[in-house]
């Protein structure tokens, strides 16, 4: 079983806060825009009155991943709906052999295991999706386990017959209001004065806690 990245929350303000979870997007090589979900939002009771902490746990693993939409990302809406993933490893650095690529089907939707491809970007992971006519339209990118399922993180509208390479960044944020998971967010909004989590590093848990005054503290 993979381990996780733990984020425990503390909420020293006086009053309930809603908060909600969210990744760095990962960079991509071969799509255009990318954009973000929520991936998960709860409120929170003040810890003074309460005792309470909000834990956030992912787990420490890669998972490439496909989803059926209607229409173009729009902030505070599902990114889409019915979706397929897949576990899937990192092109090396420095080459090595690795089950990095994955190719994609859309009738029905699915992502086939993954195998060794030559041409991946270093440090990422390759979804290669077949032929298809608008008005059909699919989101690729990264998923993570999350809360007893798989939720796509962030993502690119795919392409028809196109190499999407996506290379996952450990970066996870902390902010307060409330999008459900797999809703879109604005990240670049979203981001400003969020507590920011970076698991590239090494370690895998950190404490925050919002206090009374509205700074973030780490631990």
């Amino acid at each position: 079983m993979a381990g996780t990245f733990t984020i425990n929350v503390q909420n020293r303000q006086p009053q309930t806060q809603s908060f909600y979870f969210f990744q760095q997007p990962s960079i991509f090589s071969g799509g255009g825009q990318a954009y973000s979900n929520s991936l998960f939002s709860q409120v929170l009771a003040s810890y003074d009155t309460s005792g309470a902490v909000m834990t956030f746990m992912v787990e420490q693993n890669y998972h490439a991943a496909i989803q059926q939409a209607n229409s173009m990302p729009q902030v505070g809406m599902p990114s889409g709906f019915a979706s397929a993933s897949r576990a899937i490893e990192l092109a090396g650095i420095n080459g090595g052999h690795s089950n990095d690529s994955t190719m994609a089907s859309v009738n029905p939707l699915g992502l086939s295991a993954p195998v060794s491809y030559q041409g991946v970007q270093p440090g990422a992971f390759r979804i290669t999706t077949p032929g298809f006519t608008p008005p059909s339209m699919y989101n690729v990118g990264s998923a993570v386990s999350t809360n007893g399922g798989i939720i796509l993180s962030n993502f690119v509208v795919a392409y028809p017959m196109n190499n999407t390479d996506c290379q996952p960044v450990l970066k996870f944020y902390v902010q307060t209001g409330t999008y459900m998971p797999g809703a879109v967010i604005n990240f670049t909004q979203a981001s400003i004065d969020a507590a920011m989590v970076d698991f590239t590093g090494g370690h895998s848990r950190c404490n925050v806690t919002l206090n009374a005054d509205g700074t973030t503290q780490f631990q």
